[in-house]
């Protein structure tokens, strides 16, 4: 596992607004706090989202790129790139490989963040289908599509992007977890960063409570005193 010493750029990659929020966002502040850069990559723009038919799927996906944009803000993360993908209709494709493959040529990353492509019977909602396909995409696009001159070869003829090898994965919402991050300290931010996906939260006064009991069980499993908070992930060395 590499050491945070050893890291110079963060990327995060998921299928939806909000879902590194849910997921990783104490982690993310406590990384950017320390120095480290932390650059997203949302699939879609979330415009199957929301519960009011009043509003059009359009200016859905407009209010939700605004959303991330001002989330991500919150924990030290300053530029968030979109793929337009359709919500609910993700799949694990070529072109999505080809996709995250260009992202991560260009943005170079030590470490990558990503969702989990199993299905997690004791969580449903972690796994959606479009986590699970960005998921699947996401780690054939580490390996072996970023690292591979001959892979998606156009890449690399026509907008001159050189391989690039990921050295580590933390994969969230993994049913096999094996790292845990105290985000005791960084919760206030956590939850200020979904407190701004305002069209999703449809209880925010519960959102606190919520988050709070998820994190505290995670934190249980991790063996950390009472009281305290953490994130989980699995970590996969891919370099």
């Amino acid at each position: 596992m590499l050491d945070d010493a050893e890291i110079s750029r963060i990327l995060v990659i998921t299928a939806h607004p909000d879902d590194v929020d849910f997921g990783s966002a104490g982690t993310i502040a406590s990384w950017t706090g320390g120095g480290l850069e932390v650059l997203y990559c949302i699939v879609t723009d979330g415009n199957a989202g929301g519960s009011d038919r009043s509003v059009s799927r359009a200016d859905m996906a407009t209010l939700r790129r605004a959303e991330q944009t001002a989330a991500a803000k919150q924990v030290g993360v300053h530029d968030v790139r979109f793929l337009g993908y359709p919500d609910g209709r993700v799949e694990a494709t070529l072109e999505l490989r080809r996709d995250l493959a260009r992202v991560i040529r260009q943005v170079r990353p030590d470490r990558l963040v990503c969702q989990s492509p199993e299905r997690n019977y004791a969580r449903p909602g972690a796994s959606h289908p479009d986590h699970r396909a960005v998921g699947s995409a996401t780690l054939d696009a580490v390996y072996p599509d970023a690292r591979n001159p001959f892979a998606f070869p156009e890449l690399l003829a026509d907008e001159g992007l050189e391989p690039w090898t990921v050295r580590e994965v933390w994969v969230s919402g993994s049913q096999t977890p094996d790292r845990y991050v105290d985000v005791t300290a960084t919760f206030p931010r956590k939850v200020a960063a979904l407190r701004a996906h305002e069209s999703q939260i449809a209880n925010p006064d519960e959102l606190e409570g919520f988050l709070r009991a998820w994190l505290v069980r995670n934190a249980a499993q991790a063996g950390l005193p009472d009281g305290r908070l953490a994130e989980a992930f699995q970590v996969l060395e891919t370099g």
